[in-house]
């Protein structure tokens, strides 16, 4: 979540659980065989032994090897090598958490202010996979067809300008809706929407009071936060991004539609968020799933529970 670029976790992760369930495979259809069958041999031989000794009467205590001894060798020789314990061992492991981060929830930690009041820097989230549609990890296919996002959902997605980046903002714009945002009031198909003046927010980060509002997206109310000496107009101009013609920038804010297959996102700390304000609209397929809960944070633990 606007975080620097790093190692695709996902694909480390599927690199683990095909070395892993070789191992595997491998040691339920060969290694374990072949070690039952040496420690069967080896314990034939000791019986064999024992027996031969016995007819020639030498069969003394000490001399030959007792059914615990026996048993003892058998395990022994059928005994899983450590090698084996730590790759065939951890597929089974492996497969789960695979499974549940591509298809069930996968897990974020926000790093950054840009949605406070709602989620503050070191909150642990889960994101659900498959509200919108399940996809097959690293292709990204989708294979099931999902619900389709909301207005005010809190979405995990892919950078457009670089997909190694995840980020986390709330969906503002849908597709064909037209997003405004001048003088700091959301305006959307041309009805501004609706914000109740709440106290104002105390940022720890900055040791500073900010104004903080509760607006209502579609089904969702939220609180968002506003810096009254920041200027409306997005700083530094907007990237050059895909569909850029489609954005007016004024000294009051902008004015955008939003093209079909995708969204205009926004961070709540709106004086404080890097977003589609500045690079662009967020494709469909660039989204990974849902924020729904703030499952830790160890330095706020007051602020968790589910994410609105």
């Amino acid at each position: 979540m606007e975080t620097a670029p790093s190692v695709n976790f996902t694909l480390l992760l599927f690199i683990l659980l095909v070395v892993t369930g070789a191992f595997w495979f491998a040691e339920r259809w060969y290694f374990a065989p072949q070690r039952r069958r040496t420690a069967n041999a080896a314990a034939a031989q000791l019986q064999e032994r024992r027996s031969a000794l016995a007819k020639q009467g030498l069969a003394t205590e000490g001399a030959v090897a007792t059914d615990a001894d026996i048993e003892a060798a058998r395990d022994r020789l059928q005994s899983q090598p450590w090698w084996l314990e730590w790759t065939a061992g951890l597929f089974p492991v492996i497969l789960v958490v695979f499974l549940l981060r591509s298809f069930v929830a996968e897990p974020f930690k926000i790093p950054s202010g840009s949605m406070e009041p709602t989620l503050v820097p070191g909150d642990l989230i889960l994101v659900n996979k498959f509200e919108y549609g399940l996809r097959l990890p690293l292709l990204d296919t989708r294979i099931t067809p999902g619900e389709l996002p909301r207005r005010g959902d809190v979405i995990v997605f892919r950078l457009p300008k670089d997909p190694r980046i995840d980020y986390i903002k709330r969906i503002v714009g849908l597709p064909g809706d037209t997003v405004s945002y001048e003088n700091k009031q959301l305006v959307i198909n041309g009805q501004p929407e609706q914000e109740t003046p709440l106290p104002d927010y105390f940022d720890p980060g900055t040791m500073t009071y900010y104004k903080q509002y509760m607006e209502k997206l579609g089904a969702h109310e939220h609180r968002i936060m506003i810096n009254p000496m920041a200027p409306p107009y997005v700083i530094g101009g907007p990237d050059n991004f895909p569909h850029r013609d489609m954005c007016h920038y004024n000294a009051e804010g902008f004015v955008c539609k939003v093209p079909a297959g995708n969204y205009f996102v926004m961070g709540d700390n709106r004086d404080n968020s890097l977003d589609s304000r500045y690079w662009g609209f967020v494709p469909e397929r660039n989204i990974i799933g849902k924020a729904f809960v703030v499952w830790m944070n160890f330095s706020a633990p007051k602020n968790i529970g589910l994410i609105h």
